[in-house]
């Protein structure tokens, strides 16, 4: 049983304050509830944050890629002399910076699985019918009707489904619904970081082996200290993501959040097979589509939540 700290019961009395009371008292069970019940009535309208410290940090991020496509085209790739390599690394580099920033838009933009607002009222949850000895949990922050697996995000002010954490790079929490979009931000970053890592270190060898002059179309001093942040930042976030990717694939494949990793809470929902978890999050079945951010996964049309009662 949850803590009281967190959930509260909302108990449904449509039979009589005698009943009731003897509700309490009851086993606990789980009442199945259809996925469209708890979705948000705003799942297919435009989502976005209205957090201060997020957006400038979703700025941040996009102006860091724009920095590295400026010193990747005009100092590196424009001024070489050798065509068909400035053609190939030019479309690999800015294809993936184009998926990344992709992926960072839907992120950004989807709603992470928010749980209807305000819907735990007595007609509601009259509504549902309940058997007695089942109650239904309530969030008493945002008043709504709370699934299990569900936390309640201070800076969304909403109870979020499988909420994971809330990223203010993305300006939004990595739930249910978006989670697909965050592991391909951090994939996509990290081969944008690697790949402008190795043309730096490749770019600084053929100027040292020829005059700095004719290697770039800026100043040596200029291209010296362009070169070294870009090699600065590629490696930063080469890290950075590089570690959010993996954790965010062991969170899917252990099917446990970071929220229920770091409160250690006790698994009361179905183990399924890494395969099947990875399916779960990407679509079904495996494609490309599960590398493209402008796929929208099915997580499945026939799959049921269940209320902690």
């Amino acid at each position: 049983m949850k803590s009281p700290v967190h959930r509260c019961r909302d108990v449904e009395q449509s039979r009589g304050q005698a009943w009731a009371r003897t509700t309490l008292f009851q086993t606990e069970h789980r009442i199945p509830i259809s996925k469209d019940v708890i979705t948000s009535s705003s799942a297919s309208a435009m989502w976005f944050i209205k957090d201060a410290c997020g957006i400038i940090c979703a700025i941040i991020t996009w102006l860091l890629v724009l920095y590295a496509e400026f010193v990747v085209l005009f100092v590196m790739l424009l001024p070489s002399k050798n065509l068909t390599y400035s053609i190939v690394n030019g479309s690999l580099f800015n294809a993936l910076a184009f998926l990344a920033l992709a992926s960072h838009l839907r992120a950004m933009c989807t709603d992470p699985g928010a749980v209807p607002k305000g819907n735990a009222t007595k007609e509601y949850i009259e509504s549902l019918q309940l058997k007695p000895g089942q109650v239904v949990y309530k969030c008493p922050k945002c008043c709504s009707i709370k699934p299990d697996r569900a936390h309640h995000c201070s800076v969304c002010k909403r109870c979020i489904r499988k909420m994971d954490h809330h990223c203010p790079w993305v300006n939004n929490c990595v739930g249910e619904n978006n989670q697909k979009y965050f592991v391909l931000f951090t994939m996509y970053i990290a081969l944008v970081s690697l790949h402008a890592l190795f043309m730096v270190v490749f770019h600084f060898l053929y100027c040292f082996e020829d005059d700095w002059t004719k290697c770039s179309s800026f100043s040596p001093p200029a291209t010296v200290i362009l070169l070294i942040l870009l090699c600065f930042e590629g490696l930063l976030f080469l890290i950075f993501t590089s570690v959010m990717f993996g954790t965010q694939v062991h969170s899917i494949c252990t099917d446990e959040t970071g929220i229920e990793q770091l409160k250690k809470e006790e698994r009361r929902w179905a183990k399924k097979t890494k395969w099947m978890n990875l399916r779960a999050v990407f679509g079904h079945p495996f494609s490309l589509l599960w590398f493209s951010p402008f796929s929208t996964p099915d997580h499945g049309k026939a799959e049921t939540y269940q209320y902690v009662v």
